[in-house]
């Protein structure tokens, strides 16, 4: 899923750029700052500062967190709003700027051009690529059906042994050597992801294979414990 991890980053550092401008705007002196926001009905400096926090808290989380659904659910819940914000502008007959809520200045001159149609298509961004990866990592986890075989060693001569998992719990002959032995759930191997640090258990027989972690969901090579 690497274009997800690529799409999470990007976000990270738009909202982090979209929080600094509100930032800085906020720090100025513009007049129009004290006027009230249209939709929120509060100052508008304040509307912008409250905004651009929440934008920080999220571009945080996508650049150094680690769980992928929660950076998922911040992008789209800010872009969500963001988009139903600027239908409500229109609506009202304001002018919704790129680079501030609502606000009838634009001290960063970023709402013409080419700049201020780039600036206004990151919401769309934003909000499409959120619910794509999201609905994407749904389909992913209910496709993810569990193995319908089970595989164990023979107790007596140490030869893998693939059974249905309606068979678990039935004594049957070794294929190999013919012992007697009951079938059961192989024991499981437990190490500790590379990245997060939690325990991971899995089949012996998965030594080697490549997975995502079900903790930070990146990618690992499962190796015996040491």
């Amino acid at each position: 899923m690497k274009w997800i991890k690529i799409f999470i980053w990007s976000a990270g550092a738009i909202l982090l750029a979209a929080a600094l401008g509100r930032f800085l705007i906020v720090a100025g002196s513009t007049p129009a700052l004290t006027l009230p926001e249209p939709m929120l009905g509060v100052p508008l400096r304040h509307a912008l500062l409250v905004v651009g926090i929440l934008e920080l808290i999220a571009a945080l989380l996508c650049l150094f967190g680690r769980q992928t659904r929660l950076q998922l659910g911040w992008v789209a819940w800010l872009a969500t709003n963001d988009i139903v914000f600027r239908i409500g502008l229109v609506f009202m007959h304001y002018y919704p700027q790129a680079t501030c809520i609502g606000s009838l200045t634009d001290p960063l001159h970023l709402a013409s051009g080419v700049t201020g149609f780039i600036a206004a298509s990151l919401p769309l961004y934003l909000f499409f690529g959120s619910y794509l990866a999201v609905f994407w990592l749904w389909q992913a986890a209910r496709v993810a059906k569990p193995a319908k075989f089970y595989k164990m060693s023979c107790p007596a001569c140490g030869v893998h042994i693939r059974f249905d998992r309606s068979n678990l719990g039935q004594r049957t002959p070794c294929p190999h050597c013919q012992k007697s032995i009951t079938l059961r759930k192989p024991d499981l191997l437990k190490i500790a992801c590379f990245f997060c640090k939690e325990h991971i258990e899995f089949p012996h027989h998965a030594i080697g294979e490549k997975m995502p972690c079900p903790h930070c969901n990146r990618d690992i090579t499962l190796k015996e414990p040491t």
